[in-house]
């Protein structure tokens, strides 16, 4: 039993608390009912995900039953963890779209044949208004300002909507509907999570076990990672771009990778360390973490491949030999500068060949260098493509794109 504590604790923050989690574990005479939850407010999950969702393949390979939450109807309130302003509502349609995505996802983890998903509509729609008071009945105002999130938007006079109030007691109130034995999330939903005992032990059931998991740092090493900043490695990425993302993070952030994201033992990764302080490159260690990532959400085929791409383009300047030209017609279906031009701007092409999310990132690529034509780099951001030209677009170090522009 101590040498599978002692796994588990690996890339966790904190089980609340251990000596209850043995317990449990020990005497229960069945398996763990082990939950997680996942709001679906956008449609992709990153590796940020899945140092949660790699815990909990943990438990499901120890022989414990998994339950995924999808909060599909939490979803519409939105968590306001992190959050300085009140979340804009998210369409049911919207959700439900996201919720299809985020479970074909997650099984790129977790065995489908031993995985439960609900969701939590199906309880938390048919709440009336009477148990919908009860549960506001068992917490109080002062308590959920003891919410860092909420306190400090208290202190700041901004805003703070009565349906916030409620998300943490949804959640909470979900472990109580499936009668949950542990309940694992990141280390900022901690409130979030201590709520379900509390609900659990006001609704006479035995109050789970939360296990937090660390919050990973994007690529620029700082903020966590979030598609929405643009520093994440997303599940679905293609071979080549999650293969140069991971080879892009810092040295030192390369060991925390490592720890919350790689298969291999500690014995191993600490060998690493040891070989790198007596001058190993510690390019050779995050190559080996990037053929494992790319493996895992590909084949080892296709991290080969991508990894021989990437010494060839980065380290050779050859650019990749799979370069297919895309064709843009900017007559009717594509935004021109005005009425009167017949060309388009870089940015409205970097955005339309999917090179860029949004014309926004374009400029902002553009004034930091990081756009290339033909392999010149660009700074105009006023800079208008012809009709008839055919050039290849590069932003930062891994997107390419070959395009014609007609008229």
């Amino acid at each position: 039993m101590g040498d599978i504590l002692e796994s588990i604790k690996r890339g966790t923050a904190e089980i609340l608390s251990e000596a209850e989690l043995r317990q449990r574990w020990l005497t229960s005479g069945r398996p763990l009912r082990v939950k997680a939850g996942f709001d679906p407010t956008a449609p992709d999950i990153h590796l940020g995900h899945t140092v949660l969702l790699n815990k909990l393949r943990q438990l499901q390979d120890l022989g414990h039953e998994i339950v995924v939450i999808i909060g599909d109807f939490t979803a519409m309130i939105g968590d306001p963890t992190g959050r300085n302003t009140t979340r804009p509502p998210l369409g049911h349609d919207a959700v439900l779209t996201n919720a299809k995505t985020y479970q074909d996802q997650v099984f790129k983890i977790l065995d489908p044949e031993k995985t439960k998903i609900m969701f939590n509509s199906e309880w938390l729609q048919s709440l009336t208004a009477t148990k919908m008071i009860e549960l506001a009945a068992t917490s109080t105002v002062a308590r959920m300002l003891e919410r860092d999130d909420f306190a400090k938007r208290y202190k700041a006079n901004q805003p703070i909507a009565i349906n916030e109030f409620l998300y943490p007691l949804l959640q909470g109130y979900d472990s109580v509907s499936i009668n949950a034995d542990v309940e694992l999330g990141g280390t900022d939903q901690k409130f979030n999570l201590l709520m379900g005992r509390e609900l659990q032990k006001h609704f006479g059931q035995v109050p789970q076990v939360v296990i937090t998991t660390p919050l990973l740092e994007g690529l620029d090493g700082v903020q966590k990672m979030s598609k929405s900043l643009g520093n994440y490695v997303g599940v679905t990425d293609q071979p080549l771009e999650m293969f140069g993302k991971v080879m892009s993070i810092a040295d030192e952030l390369m060991w925390r990778y490592l720890e919350l994201l790689s298969f291999r033992s500690m014995v191993e990764i600490d060998r690493w360390r040891q070989e790198v302080a007596f001058g190993l490159n510690p390019r050779d260690v995050k190559v080996r973490l990037a053929l494992e990532i790319v493996e895992r959400f590909h084949c080892k085929e296709a991290a080969q491949k991508a990894h021989e791409d990437f010494v060839a383009r980065f380290q050779q300047g050859i650019l990749p030999t799979d370069l297919i030209e895309r064709v843009l017609t900017i007559s009717g279906g594509v935004s021109s500068v005005d009425a009167g031009c017949s060309g388009i701007l870089l940015a409205n092409l970097l955005k339309e060949v999917g090179l860029v999310p949004s014309t926004s990132d374009a400029y902002r690529f553009i004034q930091q260098g990081a756009v290339k034509i033909d392999g010149e780099k660009v700074s105009d951001k006023k800079l208008l493509i012809e009709p008839g030209t055919v050039a290849i677009y590069q932003v930062g170090k891994r997107r390419f794109a070959k395009v014609r522009v007609n008229g």
